[in-house]
């Protein structure tokens, strides 16, 4: 387990995903499957550095757990911001048009889609967002 603490801010999201990645890297995942960890990150920091500290600033801690039975990596964002559980809203309806959707939900519903496993508690006065893919 190794992990990383610094500014919510969306000038640190590449400094998140080359510490992901580089992990990823070491664990020969496979270059889809990268991709499709880094959406999902992406998504979800840039939503901690939005909104979780409005209109301020504050620290996210980034922990990854690789398992090697079966490879897998489950990679857990905390926070101390704004309570907030993403699983408790509803998915989009993505039979309706862009036009027709309301704003917002889409990219954590693609976050659900794309991961194996995704887990939310608040505890201690702190977002504990986890998510797992099999590699």
């Amino acid at each position: 387990m190794t992990e990383m603490t610094l500014d919510a801010t969306l000038d640190n999201l590449n400094t998140v995903l080359e510490f992901i990645d580089g992990t990823l890297e070491s664990m020969d995942c496979p270059m889809r499957t990268q991709t499709q960890i880094d959406i999902a990150v992406e998504e979800i920091f840039v939503n901690i550095a939005s909104y979780a500290y409005a209109p301020g600033t504050g620290p996210a801690t980034i922990r990854l757990e690789p398992c090697s039975n079966p490879a897998s990596l489950t990679i857990t964002f905390m926070d101390s911001g704004v309570p907030y559980d993403p699983l408790k809203k509803d998915d989009p309806d993505i039979t309706l048009s862009a036009e027709e959707r309301p704003i917002g939900g889409l990219g954590i519903f693609m976050v659900k889609k794309s991961m194996d496993e995704m887990t939310y508690v608040y505890e201690n006065g702190m977002n504990v967002l986890s998510i797992r893919k099999n590699l």
